[in-house]
């Protein structure tokens, strides 16, 4: 009895601090970017159209390289994102599956943090947190 009285208390909890407009993803803009008006989209849609095939396959090569430039270096770049945030939220509630996310694999420092968890939940949050924040 007790144990259910306690689940309801961390949902009715959960709820009350959560609020489901609050907890959606929000992605950040970059101050630089700045939103094409629809006509300018629609010129760049008809210019595409309008080239060849081979030139088609070219522009879309391109692309894709200038995709992989950016993806790697947003990856280089080291600064705290909204999945940060998250990870430590979760961290403070599941503290193995923060890490496994945040590694991206199941390794030495997961079961370390499984261990302290099963152990003591305390240390675990405190290992995920030194995990997740921690210099790489």
């Amino acid at each position: 009895m007790k144990k259910a009285l306690y689940i309801l208390l961390s949902f009715f909890l959960l709820n009350l601090f959560v609020n489901p407009v609050s907890a959606a993803i929000i992605l950040p803009v970059a101050n630089n970017s700045i939103t094409p008006d629809s006509v300018t989209v629609n010129e760049a849609v008809t210019a595409f159209k309008n080239l060849s095939r081979k030139e088609r396959k070219a522009k879309i090569k391109e692309v894709k390289k200038e995709i992989k430039a950016f993806k790697a270096a947003r990856k280089a770049n080291n600064e705290p994102s909204t999945n940060t945030l998250l990870l430590v939220i979760l961290a403070i509630l599941l503290p193995p599956l923060a890490v496994y996310l945040h590694q991206g694999e199941i390794n030495s420092k997961f079961w370390i943090s499984l261990l302290l968890t099963l152990l003591f939940w305390l240390p675990g949050v405190i290992y995920a947190l030194i995990v997740i924040l921690g210099n790489n």
